[in-house]
């Protein structure tokens, strides 16, 4: 059983702290069992969280034993971190614990060194004072969250969201990751910038006046839509249908398109022994060439690297089978804040 610790310490953000609490402890496999046997860590027995105190059930000790560790935001970023919680983290991650903040909790993390040389995010109110504090850190305040592999880091609120599932999607695979993105009512990805390492089914939009045309899209992507044609198939002029998009999809058709293509072919790289070129002609690019470019672009590596680190798991839910995880030095993987 995967074990997750998420510390808490006088003056944790509630809602921080929540976040990997709900997320892991609601993840079931295929075969109905639990995915991670979560743990709230106190630094001391009694903690004070803002508007209420919390008793733990657990102490430090437990980092010892973790698989995870998650160090959620605090509220002062004045307050000295406890040596003791400096001494557990560093001592996991000797041994491998993997060690992933949120929010403000970069500052906890950073305070162990273990990001030095690294980069890593936090919510962009404190990205200026997290360099200042710490320059041999990259810190880049525009992504949701930063993957090294071992360290992770996350930005402020809903990116904690984020983070979490990118962990389930690394350790289980796409299946039960979506399966708890649906419980947390909480798309798996986000638009802006760098694509996360996770597949899902795009929003349905309900209500919205694109609606029929996206799932129409989504039907024939293996086909060659134009805007010309789109337009077409919406009963609207290119320059409105253009438009209507931004409203509501945040995004261009054609880069909706690609986007959705490039999902499509994430589950069936991670599903199936298709090769590269059968899977491009499937989602509809025109050449292998052309689909290695947009995966790489999007999701950022290539199309057989994305196979090697998440087809085992996949495969695993689909089989019960037993495979082993994606590694834990994976490629590192970035998305960019909305």
């Amino acid at each position: 059983m995967h074990v997750v610790a998420i510390v808490a310490l006088d003056g944790v953000v509630p809602f921080d702290l929540s976040v990997p609490c709900e997320v892991f402890d609601r993840v079931r496999l295929p075969g109905g069992g639990a995915g991670y046997q979560v743990r709230v860590c106190g630094v001391t027995p009694e903690v004070h969280a803002g508007s209420f105190q919390l008793k733990t059930r657990y102490g430090l000790r437990e980092l010892a034993r973790a698989d995870t560790i998650v160090l959620p935001g605090i509220a002062d970023l004045s307050v000295p971190v406890p040596p003791r919680l400096v001494s557990a983290v560093r001592a996991a991650a000797a041994r491998g614990a993997r060690i992933a903040s949120i929010c403000s909790g970069a500052f906890l993390l950073a305070s162990t060194g273990l990001l030095d040389g690294l980069r890593a995010t936090t919510h962009w109110l404190a990205a200026e004072e997290l360099a200042r504090r710490h320059p041999a850190i990259q810190v880049d305040p525009d992504v949701l969250y930063v993957d090294n592999g071992q360290f992770l880091t996350s930005a402020g609120a809903a990116a904690g969201l984020d983070l979490c599932l990118h962990l389930v999607r690394r350790d289980h695979g796409a299946a039960v990751a979506a399966d708890a993105a649906r419980m947390a009512v909480m798309p798996l990805e986000r638009d802006g910038g760098q694509s996360q390492f996770i597949t899902h089914v795009p929003p349905s939009l309900e209500g919205a006046s694109l609606e029929p045309v996206l799932r129409w899209m989504e039907d024939h992507l293996h086909k060659p839509l134009t805007l010309q044609s789109l337009a077409r198939r919406a009963a609207m002029s290119e320059r409105t249908l253009s438009r209507r998009f931004r409203e509501q999809t945040g995004t261009t058709p054609l880069q909706w398109l690609l986007r959705a293509r490039v999902r499509r072919a994430q589950h069936l790289l991670e599903t199936t022994g298709q090769s590269v070129e059968s899977i491009a002609a499937k989602v509809g690019f025109g050449s292998a060439t052309s689909f290695r470019e947009h995966f790489q672009r999007f999701v950022a590596t290539s199309p057989l690297a994305y196979r090697r680190a998440f087809r085992g798991s996949a495969l695993k839910l689909s089989a019960g089978g037993r495979s082993a995880p994606a590694p834990r030095d994976a490629p590192r993987r970035t998305r960019a804040a909305s």
